[in-house]
């Protein structure tokens, strides 16, 4: 993974200087709150609810122990034992006092880590496909590139100030596991002709108004991408509406514009730009992909593991649901869920951050990713250490066997944190969790992706969730809407809202109604949940959800 230069730590002391500075003036009152307000947007501090919150990028979800182990102590220091792992594959820390955050800051620097960019009307974290540099159908590892990305878009003086905050996602395998199609700019490796160059697809995204993003480029070579992308936010950097907030993103500039014209001017500006690019960026790349070769794989003997695999039950099924295939002979990508039945998904204690930062040095070659979807994975585990992984993930409480079921769910903090939350978000999904641990269900439900939003800026994904939650606020009373057919990969789906909406103490009740019509009407165990809506559409689930209205109809 790449380390950092000592321009970079020239940079970060720098920067924390300035702004414990900031801070220092805020505290005497020589700065209003209005006047602070951009300053510590800048660097990563909201003010929520209750308290501060600090948004630690983590690029690219890429972690060693090491950092690992400084998260924990920062949530253990200056926080109240724990942080929240985002969709943007950050870490929020969500009850630091602003007296703190200058060494929480300076404690991050000590490892390579910061808080820029991760709010503001600026180019935001950079996010890949967290099984980047492991998965088996993965045509190149995307990380150099978003690397590269990250150090190209960090104080950029055109792009620090955009009509909106601007989202970037890369992923290497066909199979899309970062979400590219719900972002600002979405970018997948592709091959042509034996040449490795990039898809780049723009104007995705959620929130009030959800879009799917289109092909701009289908093929950009590599030598191209960075000035292309840079055509791309400067174009929307003078076309995007800042008459609106609602209308700012680059969706609503595509589609007032239509991706044709899009095109045509990102095309002209690009022309422009690529004269500038000399070459640098590409000895940069160089640089930056040594730093990302692969760890040095070892050949062991996987008996103990197919023992233990056919012996011991809560094994098999952690390892049917947690493992993923690894395009290295004996290895497995192993994901632990943050998703323990009745626990806050995306929540872990500093002593889970510990354990997981051992693990990670003691079995998985020092590597650590954080997934848009609220988890942490091991990308490099031999299976003849599986079986101990496996016991050890155990004693700390992190061996949910749940990834990719309908306890697995994406929920945004909501109205327990979020200041522009108009529902709860954490506690429906911990009921709907428990609810399906006593049914037992989930196993047999098998893959069903539950993403719930707590409010309409869809931090919760729910949009492109095989089943959505969209809490809002209805004359003071939550009331939650339900979509179902969405789809975050290749063939990325919005999904469907299904009527109207359910009190709070109505939605798991809603859920189940879902869940079991699928289950009384799919081909059989084979037929996934997503597979089923698009063979049936709304109408079962419809007649489900509402039965009183179809009895009355």
């Amino acid at each position: 993974m790449y380390q950092y230069t000592e321009f970079d730590r020239d940079f970060l002391a720098a920067r924390n200087a300035q702004f414990r500075a900031q801070v220092e003036r805020r505290i005497d009152g020589s700065l209003t709150e209005d006047e602070f307000k951009p300053l510590r947007l800048m660097n990563g501090l909201y003010l929520q609810l209750h308290a501060y919150m600090l948004r630690v990028a983590i690029p690219y979800g890429t972690l060693n122990s090491g950092q690992m182990r400084q998260l924990a102590m920062i949530a253990d220091r200056w926080d109240r034992g724990y942080g929240h792992f985002t969709t943007r594959q950050n870490i929020q820390y969500n009850w630091p006092k602003l007296k703190d955050v200058p060494d929480m800051l300076d404690a991050l620097a000590e490892v390579g880590m910061h808080a820029i960019q991760t709010s503001g009307n600026t180019i935001r974290n950079v996010t890949a496909d967290h099984f980047a540099g492991a998965a088996r159908d993965e045509i190149a590892d995307p990380r150099p590139v978003a690397e590269l990305l990250r150090q190209w878009s960090t104080d950029h003086p055109e792009f620090q100030f955009l009509p909106r905050k601007f989202k970037i996602a890369v992923t290497g395998s066909p199979h899309d596991r970062a979400v590219i199609k719900a972002h600002d700019i979405g970018i997948r490796v592709v091959e042509r002709d034996g040449q490795t160059g990039y898809e780049v697809l723009v104007g995705g995204g959620l929130g009030r108004t959800p879009m799917i993003g289109k092909v701009i480029n289908d093929f950009v070579a590599a030598e191209d991408l960075l000035p292309y992308l840079e055509a791309i936010v400067s174009t929307y950097n003078v076309l995007g509406r800042r008459d609106n907030k609602y209308k700012a993103r680059i969706k609503i500039t595509v589609h007032e514009n239509g991706i044709d014209t899009i095109r045509e001017k990102v095309e002209a500006r690009f022309a422009e730009l690529k004269p500038r690019f000399t070459g640098v960026d590409q000895e940069m790349l160089a640089t930056i992909e040594a730093q990302f070769a692969p760890p040095a794989f070892r050949e062991a003997p996987t008996e103990a593991y197919d023992e233990t695999y056919a012996k011991n039950p809560l094994f098999r099924s952690w390892c049917d649901t947690n493992l993923h295939p690894h395009k290295a002979e004996g290895y497995a990508i192993v994901s632990i869920s943050l998703k323990k039945h009745g626990a806050t998904p995306g929540d872990a204690t500093g002593d889970q951050m510990r354990v997981m930062a051992d693990l990670a040095q003691a079995y998985g070659h020092d590597e650590l990713r954080i997934s848009h979807e609220q988890n942490v994975i091991l990308p490099h585990v031999h299976r003849s250490d599986l079986p101990a992984l496996y016991a050890r993930l155990k004693a700390a409480d992190l061996a949910t066997a749940n990834i990719g079921l309908i306890s697995d769910i994406i929920a945004c903090p909501g109205m327990d944190y979020c200041a522009l939350a108009t529902a709860r978000s954490i506690p429906v999904a911990q009921e709907i969790a428990e609810r399906f641990a006593e049914l037992k269900l989930e196993h047999d439900i098998g893959p069903l992706k539950l993403k719930i939003s707590g409010c309409i800026n869809a931090c919760g994904h729910h949009h492109v969730g095989h089943i959505g939650i969209l809490g809002l606020d209805r004359a003071g009373v939550e009331n939650y809407q339900i979509t179902i057919g969405g789809d975050a990969t290749e063939d990325a789906a919005i999904g469907e809202r299904m009527g109207p909406g359910f009190a709070y103490d109505e939605v798991t009740d809603a859920i189940e109604r879902i869940v079991r019509a699928y289950l009384d009407t799919r081909e059989g165990p084979q037929e996934t949940f997503l597979e089923t809506f698009r063979r049936l559409g709304a109408d079962p689930f419809k007649a489900a959800l509402y039965p009183k209205e179809t009895v009355d109809a």
